[in-house]
């Protein structure tokens, strides 16, 4: 099981790391192209979202690689969860169902690697 928490870790990383980078660098009208719900989000909003997407993409990584602070991994991954709820909530109150889905799978496979790193497989 510790090799498939870690391969879900790693996706959910690379994931996390597109999204958030590209919140990060991309001007709001380019996102508000891509992403039609981040129109009516400050830039610094968005940027922040990022930043965030981005450090727990790291978070779900770098304790394990490094063995320093693995309970870090766990919480990430927690944070992510809890940040993939709320783009759930977004999505549904906007009436965009089918865009809610990618989002409850991300939250989900978040909530497996919060609870097998806080549970029976730790790093």
């Amino acid at each position: 099981m510790h090799v498939a928490l870690w391969v879900v870790q790693a996706l959910l990383a690379l994931a996390f790391l597109a999204a958030g980078g590209m919140k990060l660098t991309r001007p709001k009208d380019a996102l508000a192209t891509a992403l039609p719900w981040s129109a009516g989000w400050s830039t610094p909003a968005l940027r922040a979202l990022g930043a965030v997407e981005v450090l727990g993409a790291l978070g779900l990584v770098l304790p394990g690689l490094t063995g320093i602070a693995t309970v870090l991994t766990p919480l990430a991954a927690v944070g992510l969860a809890v940040t993939m709820a709320g783009a759930v909530v977004l999505h549904l109150r906007r009436g965009e169902n089918p865009g809610a889905v990618p989002s409850l799978v991300l939250l989900l496979l978040a909530a497996l690697v919060a609870w097998g790193r806080l549970g029976p497989w730790p790093l």
